[in-house]
């Protein structure tokens, strides 16, 4: 079947490895996007991955992608409690959506830190099995597309 996955990582992603490596781990963002395109290619898909620390951006991305997409996984990061124009954008797809969280969310210092405003619109979330969870979305992705075939 094929197509393309687009994996979307927010602010401060682009420091995975060395911001927080007690919570987030040692693993870069370099290191996720090999993951992804490894699970995807296996199955004859393709990875388009982006970060960005830009809200508006995100938002472009979600617009452009809304239509034709195999699949989104995102992890929104600090996104994921007030970004509302990322929650609409996303409402507008018409394809399978991860959210996607190196950490378990529920299980963090803050209580704000566990209130993600995208699961009302998401397909699924995938929280606190580090970054084996974009894989994981990935893969969710692609066997939800062949249920469709």
């Amino acid at each position: 079947m094929g197509g393309t996955i687009l994996v979307l990582n927010g602010p401060n992603l682009n420091l995975l490895g060395e911001r927080e490596p007690a919570i987030y781990g040692h693993d870069t963002l370099a290191d996720v996007e090999a993951l992804c395109r490894a699970e995807a290619a296996a199955a004859g898909y393709q990875i388009d991955f982006r970060q960005t620390n830009a809200e508006h951006e995100m938002v472009d991305w979600i617009q452009a992608g809304r239509k034709g997409l195999a699949g989104i996984v995102i992890n929104p990061a600090a996104f994921t409690y007030a970004a509302y124009p990322i929650l609409d954008a996303l409402k507008l797809v018409d394809c399978p959506v991860v959210e996607v969280h190196i950490s378990n969310i529920h299980r963090r210092e803050a209580e704000w830190r566990s209130k993600s405003i995208m699961t009302q619109v998401v397909t699924g979330i995938i929280s606190g099995l580090g970054v084996n969870g974009y894989p994981l979305a990935v893969r969710h992705i692609i066997w939800a597309r062949s249920r469709e075939a």
